[in-house]
């Protein structure tokens, strides 16, 4: 396998690849309020059937990410684009922001997204980078398994953060 950075052709791929993902457990979040605190907790749930969570973000988007020409990186393997990373940067912060992360759905699980987030990590610190957040849906819980595996920490949320008005978890990765 072969992790670089994505070209005008990659594009193409990236976008026409199937974002959605197949899961049978959500974090369900409460939130109880009180006078003078309000708390906010997420419980693991088990569906009663697998469901398919769709893509909270608009893919046109990844043109621009993609014109900024910062991380978007693809994996290929045997001369074809099985998956790719999109990072935004915020020099200010120092913080590499995983956007996008796509693999297509026949070649999960098989190490490419383990690739890309490491090749990500790479080009983050040479970019003087601190941090790497990442960022799913309550609803996706093959990336928060996938981002707790790789050593990311659960840091906030933000609720009807999306368009379709989802819950973002964010995950921050300190970088050495």
């Amino acid at each position: 396998m072969i992790v670089r950075p994505a070209t005008l052709a990659d594009l193409k791929v990236c976008l026409d690849m199937d974002h959605s993902c197949l899961t049978d457990h959500v974090w369900q979040m409460k939130v109880r309020e009180e006078e003078s605190q309000v708390g906010v907790t997420f419980d693991l749930v088990r569906l009663p059937r697998p469901m398919r969570a769709g893509y909270p973000r608009h893919l046109e988007e990844l043109v621009e990410d993609w014109q900024r020409g910062e991380g978007f990186l693809v994996a290929e393997e045997d001369g074809q684009v099985q998956g790719y990373v999109d990072l935004v940067v915020q020099r200010g912060q120092r913080v590499g922001w995983v956007t996008n992360l796509a693999v297509k759905e026949e070649h999960r699980r098989r190490g490419i997204g383990t690739a890309l987030m490491r090749h990500a990590r790479r080009w983050a610190r040479e970019q003087g980078l601190q941090q790497l957040l990442a960022e799913a849906t309550t609803k996706n819980y093959p990336a928060i398994c996938f981002y707790r595996k790789l050593g990311f920490q659960f840091c906030g949320f933000n609720d009807r953060y999306y368009v379709n008005q989802d819950i973002a978890l964010f995950f921050v990765q300190m970088l050495r």
